[in-house]
């Protein structure tokens, strides 16, 4: 026998409580909204994540595991957060302004509004609220400080990692829920703060479908432990991530097929360098310092967190013996992630019994692009002093000039890469310029359902997107709550 949906009025419905929604959050319940939050994933406490071992807080944290493929050459495994908190949970707590040159260009494509100047007050009160910090090469972190080195050497730009962290005791599990509470999540940031205004957070619950007229959400279709809900806001605010809002709207009707058509992303490829002195990088922290010299380019280079489990996964495509050295040599061992922004994206379909399926290309500028990239980040390393690299691909490596010829002769689409940055799913934008949503982020065409998370974003940011999304969520809710009221269902 069927049972009947349970009904719940309220007033703004957040979907979604990763950075995004849990700004839209904050703001509507400073403002004085009755304020819900429906997250498909667990709330995971932050007891639970110290006590639990870095493999069972990625089945914990991630959605499958961390493993969500972007089909193609290569297929791209794709890391995104499935708990309160979202993404923000397991990311390595980085917090960059978009450039201007982005926002200049944005609005040269037709994104007004959201120019520097814009913005501007809104990443201030983000800054001050997760406590920003410029934090650098220092307190152990020597796999930064050689890169620090080489790249002042070879007179590239670097600059201190910006991170929201809080007494950072560099415990190197970033990616993997911060055993200490220091990395502000929205867990411990924004969520507790919006409780505090009397936000309520509904975990476990997976919506399902968006009711409407064609211009107001009129009921939103959820699911809880097999149980089904309907609920009855007046205001919606959709942050499941690029996937689950493009799947979302698709799944509801609306949009059309643009919704997901084309999802931009940022690739990353690792490089593991063997020193010839002690390193230490198990000691350190990730992202103390970061090469930004071509910045321009889309590419940065960066030391990634280093545990026995992440340095066998950096190795995962060469042979076993390697990977059994490079453990058995720990110590003077450090792994590089360098991050490429790719013109190339992907595309989402919507599989019955099987969800969200997205499947990319990559261009040949995107394979120059990746082969150039892994040539500069080789030349720092050994500037940096490294002995021996291996790069994303079966090889090892001693000398520029073979890293030169492994760039040249590099396939990429057999490297092993990976992202955990997607955008522009359903981006700002001119419907005739495949824009989704208007300035407010709201669908084309409706009044009370507003999209507020990296989906929006007009395209790659070629930085850690995680204050763009929240600086673009909080003059987006800014500009919502100053807007005029509406009385009744479906208002804005």
């Amino acid at each position: 026998m069927t049972r009947t949906a349970r009904t719940v009025r309220c007033d703004a419905l957040v979907i979604g409580s990763g950075a995004g929604g849990s700004t839209a959050a904050l703001e509507l319940a400073a403002a004085g909204r009755e304020v819900l939050v429906l997250e498909e994933g667990p709330r995971v406490s932050q007891a639970r994540i110290t006590r639990a071992s870095p493999p069972e807080n990625l089945r914990l944290l991630y959605r499958q595991g961390g493993l969500v493929p972007i089909h193609g050459s290569p297929t791209i495994p794709f890391g995104e957060g499935r708990c309160v908190g979202g993404t923000t949970v397991v990311n390595g707590g980085l917090l960059w302004r978009p450039p201007d040159r982005l926002l200049d260009r944005w609005a040269a494509a037709g994104v007004d509004g959201f120019r520097a100047h814009h913005l501007l007050p809104h990443l201030t009160e983000v800054e001050r609220r997760l406590g920003v910090i410029g934090q650098g090469p220092e307190g152990g972190n020597r796999d930064s400080v050689l890169l620090a080195r080489a790249a002042d050497r070879l007179g590239w730009r670097w600059s201190p990692a910006r991170r929201a962290v809080r007494g950072c005791r560099h415990a190197n599990r970033c990616v993997t829920g911060c055993p200490t509470g220091a990395k502000q999540s929205m867990l411990v940031s924004y969520l507790p703060a919006a409780e505090r205004l009397a936000a309520v957070i509904e975990p476990d619950t997976r919506v399902v479908r968006l009711e409407h007229d064609g211009t107001r959400v009129t009921a939103v279709h959820a699911v809880r432990d097999g149980r089904r809900l309907r609920y009855l806001p007046r205001t919606v605010f959709l942050a499941a991530g690029p996937v689950g809002s493009a799947l979302l709207l698709r799944r509801s009707g609306i949009g059309g097929r643009a919704p997901g058509r084309s999802l931009a992303f940022h690739v990353n490829f690792r490089t593991v360098a063997r020193f010839g002195e002690s390193v230490r990088a198990a000691e350190g922290t990730i992202f103390t310092a970061q090469l930004r010299e071509f910045a321009d380019w889309g590419v940065l280079v960066m030391p990634a967190n280093l545990t026995a489990g992440s340095l066998a996964a950096a190795l995962a495509a060469h042979p076993a013996g390697t990977v059994d050295r490079m453990l058995a040599e720990m110590d003077r061992i450090a792994v590089y992630t360098t991050q490429v922004s790719v013109q190339g994206t992907a595309r989402l379909s919507a599989v019955p019994g099987l969800g969200a399926v997205l499947r990319h290309r990559l261009t040949e500028g995107d394979r120059d692009l990746l082969r150039s990239a892994f040539r500069r980040t080789a030349e720092l390393l050994l500037a940096a002093g490294a002995v021996e690299l291996l790069p994303p691909a079966p090889a090892g490596l001693t000398s520029t000039a073979q890293a030169a010829d492994f760039a040249q002769r590099g396939r990429p689409e057999t490297w092993d890469l990976i992202s955990v940055h997607a955008m522009a799913s359903c981006p700002i934008g001119p419907p005739a310029l495949g824009g989704v949503c208007d300035s407010q982020g709201r669908p084309h065409g409706f009044t009370n359902l507003r999209l507020c998370d990296a989906s929006v974003l007009p395209g790659p940011t070629g930085i850690s997107p995680q204050e763009t999304i929240m600086g673009f969520c909080h003059l987006m809710t800014t500009r919502h709550l100053d807007g005029p009221a509406r009385s009744g269902p479906g208002g804005t």
